[in-house]
């Protein structure tokens, strides 16, 4: 109550002394500090925990703590969530979009910390996914928190979340412009004067907060030895298909694992069955341990058989055919084990296992040109460039691929390979698949918000909030004389008629204009000889694109709303357009 009133005397002194502008670029500073502050705190704590139980493993043989390692992770992480969390954190981006898009930018307080403790559980144990969900899940949560204490509207709300997004991805990766792309790419914020400075202020300052901490220094140490000549085009347009082809292969198989993994209906089986697959998955093939950033760096920096530790391929480095076989394996085998983790209770995103393929299929398919082809290429630049196809196939994001794999690396030589193999990558996954992983599961809904603005605001309309209830009801064996009071009743021209909780016709005023004044027919005529059947129904969870398509194909101005057989209200176009104005003002405005 003392906190209510603080923050109302507060608001009352901002709006004396501060623009509504400036203060959303205090929040947005603000942002920036604690969202990189969480970074560096998440990206240390795995990085020790790594530290504490792998210092000791041997290169040279099989390492049987990885059967246990992901499983006590995912285990920690599962009995966390249920008993502390009691909320449902999994798939970070998912969450963010499905709350810009349905609930007026608000994430539930408890995002502020929730997957930040879990990702550290999930990955510093061997969880085979990423720690960029988490982050970003956190910072997002902490401009939505921000803008529902201080009462904004949605559309700085939506504003203060990709603050939050991009202050995560510069202070993770050092990387504040692919992280204010991201904030308009993945979240599809409008790119506006007004929207782009929070975000660029929030990313700065991240990225200056995990300097201080961190160093000046690339997530990735690349030095470029081969420079990029136009005869080598050819060869990145065959690594942009094949990471498109593989990026398709990504999405399906991991909507495949987790939709089985789903199936499991007890919550102690499911982390026990999926974590004993992934450490047997990662006792053959330990690069797929955590987010795999190691096996990257060796591939950027020519030392590739060092990949090859603790696996039944060491020592086999120096064989083409045995070496080749051990990358293919562990690009197929990685998005298994980051499905594994994530269906069986784990949490962490698709960032890092992402750039991880990547890396790998650049490397494979550099690999297989040098033996096929009449010149070589490199393959530590292919390895570079394909992290930005897969990562442009996978998420849909071709600018945040270019943008981020040159600032990690300092990559910037290859920008010309990094544009056409990422474009080449995007265009041929969209030939199969038109949603990114983060949004097919929200675009089947309907859920899903857009930058196309008409499909935007109908996304963002409640159905629940836009049903008409006041309509006077009627039965079959009603006679024309209880029409006739109920039409004195109302200010209504439709009415449905209802049995057993069913809606079996309309009546509408229209048609009966002719008798309703004949009052020899009142004892005579029925309703059920009047009604008539509507030319469709709505349900209460059908998307708004499919109300509209069934308004503008059938004429109507009122169709009812059936759920599960029985009758709810109706929906009026006059209302909806109503309320689609009203957002649209909302969305649109500066």
């Amino acid at each position: 109550m003392v906190g209510t009133k603080l923050i109302g005397k507060f608001l009352i002194w901002r709006d004396d002394h501060l623009g509504h502008r400036q203060f959303v670029y205090i929040l947005s500073f603000i942002i920036g500090i604690f969202s990189g502050l969480a970074a560096v705190l998440l990206k240390n704590s795995v990085h020790y925990i790594h530290q504490l139980l792998l210092h000791s493993l041997p290169d040279d043989k099989i390492n049987f703590l990885f059967l246990f390692f992901p499983l006590i992770g995912i285990v920690l992480t599962v009995l966390f969530v249920r008993f502390v969390v009691k909320d449902k954190i999994g798939h970070g981006i998912s969450r963010i979009l499905f709350a810009i898009s349905k609930q007026n930018g608000k994430l539930r307080p408890h995002n502020n910390y929730s997957s930040f403790i879990a990702g550290i559980l999930t990955v510093g144990f061997g969880g085979s996914v990423g720690l960029e969900a988490p982050i970003v899940l956190t910072g997002s949560s902490m401009g939505s928190s921000l803008g529902r204490i201080f009462r904004m509207n949605y559309k700085t709300t939506t504003i203060l979340i990709g603050c939050g997004a991009a202050g995560a991805i510069a202070g993770i990766f050092k990387a504040p412009i692919a992280a204010v792309i991201f904030a308009l790419e993945v979240l599809m914020l409008d790119l506006t004067l007004w929207s782009i400075i929070p975000l660029l202020i929030s990313a700065v300052t991240a990225l200056t907060v995990s300097i201080f901490f961190l160093g000046k220094a690339e997530i990735f140490s690349f030095e470029l030895s081969e420079q990029f000549s136009l005869g080598r085009i050819p060869y990145y347009i065959i690594l942009g298909v094949f990471c498109g082809l593989v990026s398709f292969y990504f999405t399906k198989v991991t909507l495949s694992i987790e939709a089985t993994l789903g199936k499991i209906k007890s919550p102690y089986l499911k982390p026990l069955i999926g974590g004993s697959m992934l450490g047997l998955i990662i006792l053959f093939l330990p690069p797929l341990y955590g987010e795999g950033y190691n096996t990257l760096d060796a591939l950027l920096n020519g030392n590739a058989g060092e990949i090859t530790n603790g696996s039944l391929f060491y020592g086999l480095q120096d064989n083409f055919w045995m070496f080749g076989l051990f990358l293919l394996l562990i690009l197929i085998f990685k998005v298994a084990a980051t499905s594994i983790t994530n269906g069986a209770g784990g949490v962490g995103g698709i960032f890092a296992p992402t750039l991880f393929m990547g890396g790998i299929a650049g490397y494979f398919s550099a690999r297989i040109i040098n033996l096929f082809g009449t010149e070589n290429v490199s393959e530590r630049n292919f390895a570079l460039v394909g992290m930005a196809g897969m990562m442009a196939g996978v998420m849909h994001a071709p600018l945040t691929a270019i943008f981020l794999i040159a600032e990690i690396t300092g990559g910037y030589g290859l920008l010309l390979p990094l544009i056409l193999t990422s474009t080449i990558a995007f265009i041929t996954i969209m030939y199969f698949e038109p949603h990114s992983i983060y949004t097919i599961r929200l675009a089947q809904r309907g859920e899903l918000l857009t930058h196309h603005k008409d499909q935007a605001v109908l996304t963002l309309i409640d159905m629940g909030k836009v049903i008409e209830t006041d309509f006077i009801s009627l039965k079959p064996e009603d006679n024309l004389s209880k029409l006739a009071h109920a039409i004195s009743r109302s200010g209504r021209n439709i009415f449905p008629v209802i049995s057993n909780k069913m809606l079996v016709g309309i009546v509408l005023l229209d048609d009966i204009r002719h008798i309703i004044f004949n009052t020899e027919l009142y004892t005579t005529t029925y309703v059920r000889d009047l009604m008539i059947l509507p030319p469709t129904h709505i349900s209460p969870d059908e998307s708004m694109e499919s109300v509209m398509k069934k308004f503008e194909e059938t004429g109507s101005w009122n169709l009812p709303v059936i759920n599960n057989g029985e009758y709810v209200g109706f929906l009026s176009k006059s209302k909806l357009f109503s309320v689609y104005r009203k957002w649209l003002l909302d969305i649109s405005s500066e």
